[in-house]
Parts: structure tokens; C-alpha cells; sequence
């Protein structure tokens, strides 16, 4: 641990800037009692503000009831770096990997997905510090300098827009003499994630939502007419469900082994000047993130902070879910020390705010849905860190399984495909360890070992 690192993390406030920069949660109504509904959406994320949302849309006369155990935007839709990708595949290299007789579609409905979410913001007036700025993939040596050119001829294999960076080209997005090459696509947005959540919050009670907060469901109980949901102070009767928990997998427990907890953690800066942005290179608004399996990210906020995060992907024995967890000094220092040897034009800078959040990863790192009790639940998980544009497409396809329609989301099948299940204890905490050694391997030699490549054969990734 270096002087400078501890210094720089002195004053640091242990929770997520974009909490920390909004306004006080509004109020809340907490649901007691009886009520009956068409429609329940249990969890208040992403996923499941945008499925009451786009269900009101396809049901205007319907009675539509969210229930979100704590506060919404609470979990890992509040925590993250805010990047909008235009995938629901975790990118065009991994749609390519694991379904590439259905690559091309997969890119084309993630890319229309990103058009519809900011067709969406702009018509329901979202105040959200959406920014379609683009996304600069930088590399630190010579296999990942391979690794964006090969994605830059994939990238113009589908007709992506990119450009390739060497030299003072790259020193002119990002001067750093950290990274030796780059791969900008301009097709890439970033907003606050709080905003967005109290954003879409604020839409759904404007059209009718009833959305109850402080309200977790304790048990659902199938009926022949819908689902009994029954929450600390009541019970919820619905005729259909949407489950919206990303990681939380208590109401189904047949989804426990699909997605495991991966903790992830950031930092953000004191406010930067022009001055010193001047000095990194970095004078636009686009993202950036490195291209190793331990990889950072990395933003500016509205008031010119970078937000630092990424690298260490923690897993906790038995997929504990634990809120002290968030909170891992050793990694604020990694990740501080690791700034500066990035950055050291800005040596004296002080980080403001330090903290963590749970990724529901799967083991293909994507998505995925279906349906349970007859179709009267229909359910997504697994965004693996991706979820902030593709869920809204989940939503969509949620609604679309609770209808039964057969249309081009159900057809997917990355979607209706469940991902292979991680082993029960101790050998998950193994297996994870055993893989991210490997992948900590492959980013210092670019050598990919036995056990990586006898996963990528049953399609199981632990990749980026």
C-alpha cells in the first residue's frame, strides 16, 4: 500500500456518488393488506420499472402493482458505472462465440434496443444526463492491441461504426502511458443511474403504477387463477407475475445454481479542471474501459469526476449476499494505486467516494428468461453487468412470455436457454478461483489455459 493511495482515499465517503450527489429518496408507501391486480412486477431496478412500464403501455386499463423489497434502485441498478451498451449479448465477440447462427440478429435487436431506450427517455421526458458520446477500448499489450483489431474487422463485418487508435491518434482521445492502442465506437451512451431509477420511478406513478416500496414478498403461492404473493404486511393476488431480482433467487428456488453474487467496486474523484482533463487528453464525454479480463472502467460524471472502477471481481463462499461486503478497503487501495500508474499527471487528486455492488453474473455472462408455474411467472436474470440498456429489453420479453407470444425475443435462443448451473460448495468457490487465476494468467502472458479453454467448449465464460 503506497502513502499516495491511503492519502488519496482519507476523506473518501463510503457509498455510491450518484446517491450521494441526488436529491433526498422521495416518499414511499409501503403495501399492507389485501389487493388484487393483473399484473405484479416484484423488484424496483431496472428491469422491473421498465416492465410496469412497458406492461402499461400494452395494458392501459390494467391494474398494474410493482413491489420493491427496500428502495428502488437500491441494489445493483443504483451502484453501477452508468454505460448503455448497444448489446443484449455482452457484445458483439461474445454473441459471436456462443450463438453465431444468431449473432447477427442478437446485434441488430441490441443496437435497435439503444435507439428505442433514448426514443424513450425523450418522450417520457426522463431527466437522466443521457450522453450518446460513444466508448473508447483501449489495450495495454500486445494481445490485447490484437484483440481490438480483431474486433475492430468484426465491428465492420456487422456495419458498427469504429475507428482504430495508435500514437498520437490515441493520445488525442486518451493520453496515457498506460495504453498503447484503442478502439473507439461512437455507438455507445452513458447516464446516471440513480436518475434513470428515480426517473422511471417518478414515469411510473405518473401513469397509474401503483409501486410500493420497503415492501419485500416473503413467498409466492401458485393458484389456479394466478399467484398469492405474500409480503410482511399483506399479500398481493395477481393474476400474472414479472420477477425482477436479478441476483435475490429466494421466491424461485430452482434458479439458485444459474447466477452467482460477484462483487464489484469504484471510485470517483474530487471534480477535475480543465486543466488537468487537458493533461490526460481526455477532453470528450465517451466511456472508457481496458481490455483485460480484470478490466476497469472508467467515466466522467456531470461535474467532470472520473469514476474509476472494475478490476477486482470478488466472489464470496456460498454466494453470500451481504451489504459489509461492499466495503473492501484493500480494493479502494488496489484500485487507487492502479489510478495513478494510469494517470500520474494527476498525483495530488483525492478520491471522493468509494463503494461496491453486486453483479448477478451467469456462466455465459449474458441474460437469460423464462417461465415457471404454468407461465404465470415469467422471470430475467443473469445481466452479468451489462443490465442498464439490455434491461430494458428483458422487460419486453417478459411481457411477451406472460402472454405467450411467440415473437423474435422468445425465439432467441440465448434468451429461452438456461445457462449451466454453477456446482454446489466448496466446489463453485474452487472452480471460480481455479478460473479467474487462469484469467489473471491469460492478461499477463495472453496465453489461455487448459481449463478457459475446456469451459469455452461447454459454453461456460468467465470472461469480460
Amino acid at each position: 500500500m503506497t502513502p499516495r493511495a491511503l492519502a488519496s482515499l482519507e476523506h473518501a465517503i463510503p457509498q455510491p456518488y450518484w446517491l450521494d450527489a441526488a436529491a433526498p429518496p422521495p416518499a414511499f408507501t409501503r403495501q399492507v393488506g389485501q389487493l388484487r391486480c393483473d399484473l405484479a412486477v416484484v423488484g424496483g431496478g431496472f428491469t422491473g420499472l421498465w416492465t410496469a412500464l412497458q406492461a402499461r403501455r400494452r395494458y392501459p386499463d390494467k391494474r398494474i402493482v410493482l413491489l420493491e423489497a427496500g428502495a428502488c434502485g437500491g441494489a445493483a441498478s443504483g451502484r453501477n458505472g452508468g454505460f448503455c451498451a448497444p448489446s443484449i449479448s455482452h457484445g458483439v465477440s461474445n454473441a459471436l462465440k456462443r450463438w453465431p447462427d444468431e449473432a447477427e440478429t442478437l446485434i441488430r435487436l441490441g443496437r435497435q434496443n439503444l435507439d428505442e431506450l433514448q426514443q424513450d427517455i425523450e418522450q417520457l421526458g426522463l431527466n437522466v444526463e443521457f450522453e450518446r458520446q460513444g466508448k473508447l477500448n483501449v489495450a495495454t499489450t500486445p494481445w490485447q492491441t490484437e484483440g481490438l483489431r480483431a474486433l475492430e474487422q468484426k465491428y465492420r463485418r456487422f456495419g458498427i461504426d469504429c475507428q482504430y487508435l495508435e500514437g498520437d491518434a490515441l493520445k488525442d482521445r486518451l493520453n496515457s502511458p498506460a495504453y498503447s492502442a484503442g478502439l473507439y465506437e461512437p455507438n455507445y451512451a452513458l447516464l446516471n443511474p440513480v436518475r434513470m431509477v428515480r426517473e422511471l420511478r417518478r414515469a411510473c406513478l405518473q401513469q397509474g403504477i401503483e409501486l410500493y416500496e420497503h415492501s419485500p414478498v416473503e413467498a409466492l403461492l401458485p393458484r389456479a387463477d394466478g399467484i398469492t404473493l405474500q409480503t410482511a404486511y399483506g399479500e398481493v393476488l395477481a393474476q400474472r407475475l414479472a420477477l425482477a431480482t436479478n441476483v435475490f433467487t429466494n421466491l424461485l428456488p430452482q434458479l439458485k445454481s444459474s447466477v452467482i453474487p460477484i462483487y464489484d467496486y469504484a471510485l470517483t474523484t474530487e471534480p477535475l479542471s480543465e486543466l488537468q482533463l487537458t493533461a490526460i487528453g481526455w477532453r470528450g464525454r465517451y466511456g472508457i474501459a481496458d481490455s483485460g479480463n480484470q478490466f476497469h472502467y472508467l467515466r466522467k460524471t456531470a461535474d467532470n469526476r472520473i469514476l474509476w472502477g472494475g478490476y477486482d471481481a470478488i466472489y464470496p463462499f456460498a454466494s453470500k449476499l451481504d451489504e459489509g461486503l461492499t466495503q473492501r478497503p484493500e480494493t479502494f487501495v488496489r484500485l487507487a494505486e492502479q489510478f495513478f500508474a494510469t494517470f500520474p499527471q494527476l498525483g495530488d487528486i483525492r478520491f471522493s467516494h468509494a463503494w461496491g455492488g453486486i453483479i448477478d453474473s451467469s456462466a455465459r455472462t449474458t441474460l437469460f428468461t423464462g417461465c415457471s408455474a404454468g407461465g404465470r411467472i415469467a422471470y430475467a436474470l443473469g445481466f452479468t453487468g451489462q443490465g442498464v440498456s439490455a434491461s430494458r429489453f428483458a422487460a419486453a420479453t417478459l411481457l411477451d412470455l406472460l402472454e405467450g407470444a411467440h415473437t423474435e425475443r422468445t425465439a432467441l435462443r440465448m434468451l429461452s436457454r438456461m445457462p449451466f448451473p454453477f456446482p454446489p460448495e466448496p466446489l463453485r468457490y474452487m472452480a471460480v478461483g481455479l478460473a479467474q487465476r487462469g484469467l489473471e494468467r491469460e492478461d499477463r502472458t495472453g496465453q489461455r489455459n487448459l481449463l478457459l479453454r475446456t469451459l469455452d467448449a461447454f459454453g461456460v465464460g468467465f470472461d469480460s
